[in-house]
């Protein structure tokens, strides 16, 4: 005879490929045979066996987080797709909207932390084992432009934009002066430095500095946020800026025929030095180097390379947090290690490999997923995205790109790949056993 306890356990184990039949009083398994013969053998008013509220609320649960699990996955995709749509290569660059192609990356990434807290609270009601449902977290949007972001949504953020727009407007309306450009670049400044408050970090440790919704709603940004705000902002003003990247630092200046008065200096600063911060002033910074003369020599940046510059430095602060608790860990540190000939090298198990924060790293694989759409060619950046999949334990996909990477990279790089990837096999073998031996169906006795 099959015990209560038994009984009771298929129902919680089961529940979420089962259905509920009331006429036997216990969970019918979708498959035919053993779990089927188990209910009709098992009367329940002779074990004294109802259906628990336990049982009852996992079950509903269950069917509730399906659902949940299925909603946030459209999310992610829509975003990911209306992100490709904005920075298409069948797109003129020009017609490019860095605010709306940097807030469907907020989007995304704001969806998969969401579900991960709503799945936290999930695991912690199954442990609580509350009979009570939690509330209901149904929403009123059905689509990402939709999606409230800090209090607004995508929509609202870009009309904060013409806000600030429309401010930069205002104060320049007492000076009566026309459009000279001086005047109005004086005039944004005033407005996000003094009015709006807008601070550049120079280090970054907190990945809302790198996120547009997020900086619009505090004030403190990275440069390359400050400088896409500053683009948007001139351009609703009908003023093109543009930039360039210098060494470590992203440079903005108006298109101008007359560079010279951008290094004027009034009241111990230049309007270039204004717009671009510190990193002018200083003779560690390649920036310190640019005047007038060399200003027209630079590479202007496009939009897509804008983009990328703010996701390159969303990867690296994911990854930073990432990897916070194994100090001096690399991407590429595991490269170094593979020609060495001492035995701790020649490891193989997935033990060996370090633990990281797994909300963090995969945000920053979801950055390098997007960097390598608008860079499919770049060998280090696919290299980097392998060695993040390798450090998730996602062994085959790792594979995957680092044997991409290989045809792309330089002979000498390729050969420590090729080493790599070949350990890379055998973690992957390693990892399907081990996956298997963790599958097999569930029997009672």
């Amino acid at each position: 005879m099959v015990k209560a306890t038994s009984v009771a356990m298929v129902s919680l184990h089961i529940c979420t490929r089962c259905d509920f039949d009331s006429r036997v009083g216990c969970w019918i398994g979708n498959e035919k045979g053993k779990w089927n013969k188990l209910a009709a053998s098992t009367k329940a008013p002779k074990l004294g066996m109802s259906i628990s509220p336990l049982a009852s609320y996992s079950a509903l649960a269950e069917t509730r987080w399906s659902s949940r699990a299925k909603f946030y996955k459209e999310v992610l995709k829509d975003a990911r797709e209306k992100f490709t749509q904005e920075i298409s290569f069948q797109s003129k660059d020009k017609d490019i909207s860095l605010a709306k192609a940097l807030l469907y990356v907020a989007s995304e990434d704001e969806a998969f932390m969401a579900f991960n807290r709503e799945m936290d609270a999930y695991s912690l009601q199954n442990e609580r084992r509350s009979a009570s449902f939690p509330s209901d977290n149904t929403v009123d949007w059905k689509c990402v432009e939709a999606m409230p972001l800090a209090g607004k949504n995508m929509s609202g953020w870009m009309a904060e934009l013409d806000s600030i727009a429309r401010e930069v407007e205002a104060e320049l309306v007492p000076r009566d002066i026309g459009c000279h450009l001086v005047e109005v670049l004086d005039a944004v400044n005033v407005v996000l430095f003094k009015s709006r408050g807008f601070k550049r970090s120079s280090v970054i440790v907190d990945s809302k500095c790198s996120y547009l919704h997020s900086v619009l709603s505090s004030g403190y940004c990275s440069a390359i946020l400050l400088s896409v705000i500053y683009i948007e902002v001139c351009r609703r003003l009908n003023l093109i800026i543009v930039g360039s990247r210098i060494g470590e630092e992203f440079l903005i200046w108006p298109q101008t025929g007359n560079p010279e008065e951008l290094f004027k200096v009034t009241s111990g600063h230049s309007l270039f030095g204004i717009v671009n911060g510190k990193c002018v002033d200083d003779p560690r910074s390649m920036a310190s180097d640019i005047d007038s003369n060399s200003l027209s020599g630079l590479e202007i940046a496009t939009n897509r390379d804008i983009i990328g510059i703010a996701l390159a430095n969303l990867m690296r602060i994911h990854w930073k947090r990432a990897s916070r608790a194994n100090h001096g860990l690399m991407l590429t540190s595991p490269l170094r290690s593979v020609g060495n000939s001492d035995e701790k090298f020649k490891k193989t198990d997935a033990s060996s490999v370090p633990l990281l924060r797994p909300q963090d790293l995969r945000l920053a694989i979801t950055a390098s997923q997007r960097l390598l759409i608008l860079q499919p060619h770049n060998w280090a950046l696919r290299r980097d995205h392998g060695m993040m999949l390798y450090y998730s334990r996602e062994y085959e996909e790792a594979v995957q790109e680092l044997s991409i990477c290989m045809a792309f990279a330089p002979e000498e790089e390729a050969e420590v790949l090729e080493a790599f990837v070949e350990k890379l096999h055998l973690l992957r073998v390693e990892s399907s056993w081990k996956n298997l031996g963790r599958k097999g169906r569930l029997t009672v006795t």
